[in-house]
């Protein structure tokens, strides 16, 4: 009786490890734009809101954070993607509350805190400006690998800003996950949003 006992014993744990064994393996979760999930750039950032208030990415941690950077005299890749990014709050519904938009000014001598709180919000009321002085932009452009170049008009009176015009998704967690490039589309980043939402 003790034998038959064992050998139902020693049968047993040899089904149980023949079902470990045979446990699916976690499907990868594909994102409609760039996955950079554990890089080691992009890690956050020192600035001051367009309130005045100083914040870190830590202060938005629980959503999922998404960072432009841009300018506010910017004359089309700017004011396209905060619109757009307006239109993927609508769709989001309830869980756009879970979300935050941040843009970041790579002109900090133009863009003073005054102009960022009338520019920024006027796409969405939740939207956050973002400014530095000139070491703490320098800082952010070098962390997030950023292209930032002073492009003088003709006359010489004014100048552009050409800058990298992607932005960068974090997690609810705070870890950089997404590049999003410009021009992909409301849709694609929708998706991409509710995957992380979702705990992906």
């Amino acid at each position: 009786m003790r034998k038959l006992f064992r050998y139902l014993l020693i049968t047993l744990f040899a089904f149980s490890l023949l079902a470990c064994d045979n446990k699916q393996p976690v499907p990868k979760v594909v994102f409609a734009n760039t996955d950079i999930t554990g890089a080691n750039y992009a890690q956050g950032f020192e600035l001051t809101d367009q309130s005045g208030q100083k914040r870190s990415l830590a202060d938005y941690k629980g959503k999922v954070v998404l960072v432009f950077f841009g300018f506010t005299h910017c004359p089309d890749v700017c004011p396209t993607t905060l619109s757009e990014m307006a239109g993927v709050m609508k769709q989001l519904g309830a869980d756009a509350s879970r979300l935050q938009v941040l843009f970041v000014t790579v002109d900090p001598e133009r863009d003073t805190q005054s102009m960022l709180a009338s520019f920024v919000p006027a796409f969405d009321p939740s939207f956050v400006g973002l400014y530095g002085d000139k070491a703490a932009t320098d800082k952010v452009i070098k962390d997030f690998k950023l292209f930032v170049q002073k492009v003088p008009n003709k006359t010489g009176k004014d100048y552009s800003v050409d800058h990298t015009a992607g932005s960068y998704v974090f997690d609810p967690q705070g870890r950089i996950r997404l590049f999003v490039r410009h021009g992909q589309g409301g849709d694609a980043i929708l998706k991409d949003i509710r995957l992380l939402l979702s705990g992906a």
